[in-house]
């Protein structure tokens, strides 16, 4: 998937034990926090992102690793919600031998993030700054994971996005200022008609 996205941070992992079940619970995403992306540009992620994303039928991972399935918000073992604070994470941790390990893993605090898997389909540059600034409105959501080391990678796909703005904000220029021309000549070409045409009347008066 050649646009796909993860970022995470160190937003902390808590253990919930109750009647049996076992449950991580953390945030995957904190809102309006900016983030600087390998010193290329900064990312603030808006309360919008996933308003439509926690809809859909996302896994829980293990560092991101598609092979080490914990939940599933299909299945109800995986929660999403979307709080004031972000995108809060629920996992029934599962009697696996990964859901075992994370467990004591997450308790000794030796796994303390969370991250998420994405891929952007709204966006806001922002280039008045020293760095431009990227506010992502929406995407579409595929994992999240508890990962000893969140990502904030991919910055090529970052610069990939800030290029195709630079463009069409480039291309909206162009076609604003192929506009402004246009409409200057079309007056201008007016302007010459009346010009020629109250020629024409004063030599018919004068004649």
């Amino acid at each position: 998937m050649t646009d796909f996205e993860k970022r995470g941070g160190v937003h902390g992992v808590e253990t919930r034990a109750d009647d049996g079940k076992k449950t991580l619970i953390g945030y995957a995403a904190v809102f309006n926090s900016d983030t600087t992306i390998g010193d290329y540009f900064i990312e603030r992620i808006a309360p919008t992102a996933f308003d439509k994303a926690i809809k859909g039928d996302v896994r829980a991972l293990v560092d991101h690793d598609t092979g080490r399935v914990i939940g599933r918000t299909k299945s109800g073992t995986l929660r999403l919600a979307v709080d004031e604070r972000g995108l809060r994470v629920e996992i029934d941790v599962p009697d696996t031998a990964d859901g075992r390990d994370l467990w004591t893993l997450v308790e000794r605090g030796d796994i303390s993030g969370m991250s998420f898997g994405f891929r952007v389909t709204k966006q806001e540059w922002d280039e008045t700054g020293d760095l431009p600034k990227r506010t992502v409105l929406e995407v579409e959501l595929y994992e999240v994971s508890a990962c000893a080391f969140p990502a904030y990678d991919d910055t090529e796909l970052g610069m990939r996005d800030l290029n195709s703005a630079r463009q069409e904000a480039e291309a909206l220029a162009a076609e604003r200022d192929k506009r402004a021309k246009d409409a200057a000549a079309a007056a201008r070409r007016v302007a010459e008609k009346r010009a020629t045409m109250e020629q024409k009347i004063r030599g018919i008066r004068q004649g």
